[in-house]
């Protein structure tokens, strides 16, 4: 693959340091946008000059309404053998819309979401689950590998958007579980240092907890991945349940908890805020 203009719209936690690292590997020219401007060196004052002329446009955006809106304003170019990559997590239907949009006007179009918060895009260990052509992924892989440790490979389009919804539920509900244990045990004497050692070795024990839950304990919630950002994603993982005919009740709890505790000023937190609620004295 030819170096590319590639143009990254979106510059919030992830997008922000996906564009550093773009900008430094060597695979192209790099601009990007953001809806409020960030003053960061390559960013254009708007869409349309840092992305009309772009070979490939990849978008970091918050929800489904941005990716709608944003990708509108880019099929209004013209497509000159463009290649869109949504990174946004977005319900199933708006993946199927990109991709119905992008066939009709010949552009190419990989559904890859990620998983990995701030550190993991930081240093560019992010993992890619690609949806699409293989010869696409192909293609774009050294794009993709300047800001993630590697790219799996899913299947059609829309095949990405469901593993990371379905991946982001179990997410969502180990942590309220991990937030309901703290509280049980610390409740009845148990020191907090305790569990974490006791999760670390149980099968329960998961990266996952290793991460959360020593900040939980501590009531420090710095933002890796918001609280609003895992509702949105809540929400549409019991949009994909009900289009499959599935009840899941846990994730409707750990959403419907989700919601109170964005409703009470904690949305751009982290999603281990989920402990906040035990932190108060019983």
């Amino acid at each position: 693959m030819s170096a590319p203009d590639i143009a990254v719209l979106g510059l919030g936690i992830i997008g922000s340091r996906a564009f550093a690292l773009l900008k430094d590997a060597g695979v192209g020219t790099v601009s990007a946008w953001n809806r409020t401007p960030k003053g960061l060196d390559g960013e254009r004052e708007s869409l349309e000059a840092a992305a009309s002329e772009a070979a490939v446009v990849v978008l970091y955006l918050k929800d489904a309404a941005a990716v709608r809106a944003v990708a509108t304003r880019v099929f209004a170019f013209p497509p000159g053998g463009r290649v869109l990559v949504n990174h946004s997590t977005v319900d199933l239907e708006t993946t199927r819309w990109l991709a119905r949009e992008c066939a009709a006007r010949g552009i190419g179009f990989l559904d890859c979401p990620f998983t990995g918060s701030r550190e993991a895009a930081a240093g560019g260990a992010l993992v890619y689950y690609a949806g699409g052509p293989d010869e696409l992924i192909d293609r774009l892989e050294p794009v993709l590998l300047a800001t993630a440790k590697s790219v799996l490979r899913c299947g059609v389009a829309g095949t990405a958007t469901v593993l990371k919804l379905v991946t982001n539920l179990i997410s969502a509900c180990t942590v309220q579980a991990l937030a309901e244990s703290l509280a049980t045990a610390t409740r009845h004497g148990i020191r907090p240092e305790q569990l974490i050692d006791a999760v670390a070795r149980n099968a329960c024990g998961s990266p996952l907890a290793a991460m959360k839950l020593p900040t939980m304990a501590t009531g420090e919630f710095d933002t890796h991945f918001s609280l609003s950002n895992m509702l949105k994603d809540s929400r549409y993982a019991l949009e994909l349940a009900a289009e499959a005919g599935i009840e899941t009740p846990a994730l409707r709890a750990v959403s419907g908890r989700m919601a109170e505790l964005c409703e009470n000023g904690l949305a751009d937190h982290d999603y281990s805020a989920l402990a906040s609620p035990y932190l108060a004295p019983a």
